[in-house]
């Protein structure tokens, strides 16, 4: 069993095209021992967004902090604090900060995507 707080995890900035002023962190994921399923955790700045992309497995996500948008699609969805979001398999979104605080959001994926 692990228990963590947010606050202990480590924080790793995300280099990769399409992304800007984002972080991730990883409370628990396959290097504890989860067979399954990973949870990650993104901040956005404000202005930040992740890439535009799609994948094949899907997405469970949680607003935790900030509001912002989610492209389903083209198409912006608003979101804040407390929103769940389902990305599906194979559907292109991505997440923007439109808000004036960190957007932080849960994301939670088959481990072997991690």
């Amino acid at each position: 069993m692990k228990i963590t707080r947010l606050e202990q995890c480590e924080t790793l900035p995300i280099h990769m095209e399409g992304v800007v002023g984002a972080i991730k962190q990883v409370p628990i994921g396959r290097a504890d021992g989860a067979p399954n399923f990973s949870i990650r955790v993104f901040t956005l700045e404000p202005g930040g967004h992740t890439p535009h992309h799609s994948h094949e497995s899907e997405h469970l996500n949680y607003i935790l902090e900030g509001s912002g948008e989610v492209l389903e699609g083209e198409q912006p969805r608003p979101v804040r604090q407390g929103d769940f979001v389902l990305v599906k398999p194979h559907e292109r979104h991505q997440y923007r900060n439109t808000g004036d605080v960190p957007l932080v959001f849960m994301c939670m994926v088959p481990s072997s995507y991690e």
